[in-house]
């Protein structure tokens, strides 16, 4: 059964991150499944770091925004969830192709969400793995 409180979809991805961050890493959805969200990031000059491979901070963005966006969408209506803490252990380096993550919520409650993002290469090895807590907060009225 959806965990989805209204339509999520690629489009609404898309339709949401217009003329943001996300767009501008070439971030993109690719899969929204009944508890779960797929995602990825190109490996290229707007994502690398120095030594040429993948910034570890853009793999916390693509965490986050996949986290977010589960989150967001499963709260009940009239509800927004904010971020409040967020970690990355980084597995292995990604010097081309795309990384790409998958965000499954470990906790939904009325109060916090908890929310898993696995992040592998084109080769399907674990590059980082991360956690996302999120405040819900309640409907104001």
């Amino acid at each position: 059964m959806p965990i989805w409180t209204r339509a999520f979809s690629i489009a609404e991805f898309d339709r949401i991150h217009v003329d943001t961050a996300v767009a501008r890493l070439g971030i993109e959805c690719l899969e929204v499944g009944d508890d779960f969200i797929r995602g990825r990031v190109p490996v290229d000059g707007r994502t690398r770091q120095p030594y040429g491979i993948l910034h570890g901070g853009v793999s916390v963005v693509l965490a986050e925004t996949l986290g977010s966006m589960g989150a967001a969408y499963s709260v009940p209506d009239g509800h927004r969830v904010v971020g409040l803490d967020i970690n990355a252990n980084h597995l292995r380096a990604a010097a081309h192709g795309w990384v790409t993550g998958v965000a499954r919520p470990v906790h939904r409650g009325r109060s916090t969400q908890v929310w898993q993002i696995d992040l592998f290469d084109d080769a399907g090895r674990p590059t980082c793995v991360s956690r996302l807590t999120l405040a819900v907060l309640q409907a104001q009225g």
